[in-house]
């Protein structure tokens, strides 16, 4: 039984709700589950947005770690060649190289090869690198899988 003080209209009008006020609530937990579900996307497709270029880099004994940016050329299987992620003339090594870097003697360049590229497509890519005036050059490999390598 409940019964309404200063009501005017014999308990009938007044306020339809009893006790509480209706407040809107914004429901977090739909909004954190859209948030994980899109970082884990993130973090799944970093990687491989970072490399666009198929390459199968040839395995060795001692790898050095990249831990800095810096400038990779790539030949993939086809023999074309990348600067980047960008296709480059291989006539166009050197001015571009030289246009990207202001000092050539203190910049490293990353040589990334397919191992089914043929040796005087990658010697005539280091050509043109040496051409531009760049004697840091470093080639680019993956290493040895310890339990099970080839040998």
């Amino acid at each position: 039984m409940a019964f309404s003080v200063g009501g005017s209209n014999g308990g009938r009008g007044g306020r339809r709700f009893s006790g509480t006020s209706s407040l809107a609530e914004i429901n977090i937990v739909p909004l954190v589950d859209v948030v994980l579900v899109l970082l884990i996307i993130f973090m799944v497709t970093a990687p491989v947005l970072q490399s666009g270029i198929d390459v199968a880099v040839p395995k060795t004994r001692t790898v050095k770690q990249i831990t800095e940016e810096r400038l990779v050329l790539t030949i993939n299987k086809d023999q074309r060649v990348f600067l980047g992620n960008d296709p480059i003339n291989i006539n166009e090594i050197g001015a571009r190289l030289r246009q990207k870097i202001r000092d050539p003697r203190s910049q490293s360049i990353f040589v990334r090869a397919d191992e089914n590229v043929p040796f005087g497509a990658f010697a005539t890519v280091m050509d043109s690198v040496k051409q531009a005036g760049f004697n840091n050059v470093s080639i680019v490999t993956q290493p040895l899988e310890q339990n099970g390598s080839k040998r």
